[in-house]
């Protein structure tokens, strides 16, 4: 991982550190963060500013209109969903006699089961944000036909988290993908970071249901009952074992794998704490999103152009990296990182790094996409200034 620069609105000159903002007594300037206790906070890095993509997303538009027309969706995604889903199914298929105990059973599912099923969370990432179909009935349909082969329910439940994660980064209580205060106190040691990191799937599949629930609609409904189905034709054709490897393979796929590494990369805060309180430093913002522009792309939808996604969530993988060709000015000196290996590797033995160093605002946000599910579209607009150009 390299250092970074950005203040999040528009290029600037390369720092030489970047820190953490000790609270002063009076209200904290723009751009700092507080990792002070104060009533009712915690000691995650608490902002008092809007996030900093939507800044960006702004300011890209003026200087470059063209970006726009990178929206909309990709048809190459439906072909890489049915190669994948088909190359799950025959491992299944083809494991069904095979020992779950086995060093073949295991390797097959870490090397293949789990890549496959790390490219499949992502499809349902990208067809969340209508980026598969123009219509968005056959985006949510075709969710649950790329979730098969994770062989539990999630793509009705992931989308309207997901989406509120982009409306409402970082805000306490909207944003799930941020850990609660009780998963960093138990989880703040080597040992506990080595724990997440190999059950991450699980924090991410649970959390969710612990800081808000979502309505049980007809696409949730839809979504189990196919899934049921599937699973069990699955074990009366094939038995139980190539269910086996389905479900090793998902858990695999969010444990300590390589391609794993994007879900801890993606907005921990990995700078360096400066505890000066003089120092230059901790006038620049810390970063809330990592880029990676590694290899795994290609195996993940380029979920690595993170910053790049979060400023722009309707442009589809395909066409991010033109987007960073366009705009490369507003990208070549934000924070990333060279390898999601070692993203898992400093995380878990880094201890100026846990689940603490995360961004946290109180205000701002909304929930998105938890109504009848079906038709439902989220085209980023707002009351005042309509739709804003490349959200979704």
């Amino acid at each position: 991982m390299r250092s970074s620069v950005s203040t999040a609105t528009v290029p600037a000159p390369k720092p030489t550190g970047r820190g953490f903002t000790v609270k002063a007594e009076k209200q904290p300037q723009q751009g700092k963060v507080d990792q002070e206790h104060v009533p009712g906070h915690d000691d995650f890095f608490w902002t008092y500013t809007e996030e900093p993509h939507k800044t960006r997303r702004m300011a890209i538009i003026k200087a470059h209109p063209e970006v726009t027309k990178l929206c909309g969706p990709e048809p190459l995604t439906k072909y890489v969903v049915a190669l994948v889903v088909s190359i799950q199914v025959l491992c299944a298929y083809l494991l069904r006699n095979t020992s779950m105990l086995s060093w073949p059973f295991f390797l097959t599912a870490y090397v293949v089961g789990a890549t496959a099923n790390q490219n499949l969370f992502l499809a349902i990432h990208e067809i969340s944000h209508n980026l598969a179909f123009r219509n968005p009935l056959a985006n949510r349909i075709f969710a649950v036909f790329a979730n098969l082969p994770i062989g539990i329910p999630y793509s009705a439940s992931f989308r309207p988290y997901h989406l509120t994660h982009h409306k409402s980064l970082g805000v306490n209580g909207l944003d799930t993908d941020l850990p609660t205060a009780f998963e960093a106190v138990f989880l703040d040691s080597v040992a506990g970071k080595a724990f997440f990191a190999t059950f991450q799937i699980l924090f991410y599949a649970l959390r969710p249901m612990f800081v808000y629930n979502l309505p049980m609609t007809q696409i949730h409904l839809f979504n189990v009952a196919v899934q049921l189905a599937f699973d069990y034709a699955l074990v009366h054709f094939a038995g139980g074992r190539a269910l086996g490897y389905l479900i090793m393979s998902s858990f695999l796929a969010g444990s300590l794998h390589p391609c794993a590494g994007h879900f801890i990369a993606e907005h921990y805060v990995f700078e360096k704490p400066n505890k000066d309180t003089t120092s230059p430093a901790n006038k620049i913002p810390l970063p809330e999103t990592y880029s990676y522009y590694g290899p795994l792309n290609f195996f993940t939808y380029n979920v690595g152009l993170h910053n790049e996604h979060h400023d722009f969530p309707a442009v589809p993988w395909t066409r991010l990296p033109k987007l960073n060709q366009i705009a490369h000015e507003f990208y070549d000196d934000l924070p990333r990182h060279e390898s999601w290996i070692y993203v898992i590797w400093q995380f878990i033995w880094d201890k100026d790094i846990s689940l603490w160093c995360r961004i946290k605002r109180e205000e701002g946000g909304r929930k998105v996409g938890a109504g009848s599910g079906w038709n439902e579209e989220d085209l980023g607009s707002n009351e005042k200034n309509g739709p804003i150009p490349g959200v979704r």
